[in-house]
C-alpha cells in the first residue's frame, strides 16, 4: 500500500518481523453475543482509541481497509492507514500501518474474537520501530507510552 513507512505489510496476522518492538496482549471482554456485536460496533468505529485517550478523526466509519486514521495524543499527531479490515459472525477487526509523521514506524492490529464458550476475546498484536528522531532518542519512554496505550486500549472495550 502507497505512503506505508515500512514494507511488513500484514505482518501482525502471524509471524512478525525481526527488528521491531513485538507486541501481543489479550483480554476478555464480554460473555456472548450481545457482547461481541456491541465491542465489534465500538472497535470499528475507532473507539478503543477513543477511550484510550486519543482524538481519532476516521474518513469513514465503519473502519475497512484503505481507511485513514489520524490520531492526536498530546503534541503528537499520529497517521495511519488501515490495511486490513473483517467483520464476520465470530471475528471482527482491523490493522493499521503507519504513514509519514508518525512518530513510529509498523502496524498494530486489533482483533475481537467470540469464542466458542461465548468469551468475546479482544487481542492485539503490534510491532514498531522509532520512526523520528525524537522517537529513537526517547525509545525507553515510547515502549513504556505503548504499553500504558495498550493496557488503556483493552480495557476500552469491556463490557
Amino acid at each position: 500500500m502507497d505512503g506505508l513507512t515500512y514494507t511488513e505489510v500484514g505482518a501482525t496476522a502471524g509471524e512478525m518481523p525481526p527488528g521491531y518492538h513485538h507486541v501481543r496482549a489479550r483480554r476478555v471482554v464480554g460473555h456472548d453475543r450481545a457482547d461481541f456485536e456491541r465491542a465489534a460496533d465500538a472497535l470499528l468505529a475507532g473507539e478503543a482509541q477513543r477511550r484510550a485517550g486519543a482524538r481519532v478523526t476516521l474518513s469513514e466509519t465503519p473502519m475497512r481497509s484503505g481507511t485513514r486514521v489520524t490520531m492526536r495524543l498530546w503534541v503528537f499527531r499520529i497517521p495511519c492507514l488501515v490495511v486490513w479490515a473483517e467483520r464476520t459472525d465470530t471475528v471482527a477487526g482491523f490493522a493499521y500501518g503507519t504513514l509519514p509523521g508518525h512518530p513510529e514506524r509498523g502496524e498494530e492490529r486489533f482483533t475481537l474474537t467470540l469464542q466458542p464458550t461465548g468469551e468475546v476475546v479482544f487481542d492485539i498484536a503490534a510491532f514498531s520501530a522509532p520512526g523520528r528522531w525524537f522517537t529513537r532518542v526517547g525509545a525507553p519512554l515510547g515502549r513504556l507510552v505503548q504499553a500504558w496505550m495498550t493496557r488503556r486500549y483493552l480495557r476500552a472495550l469491556d463490557s
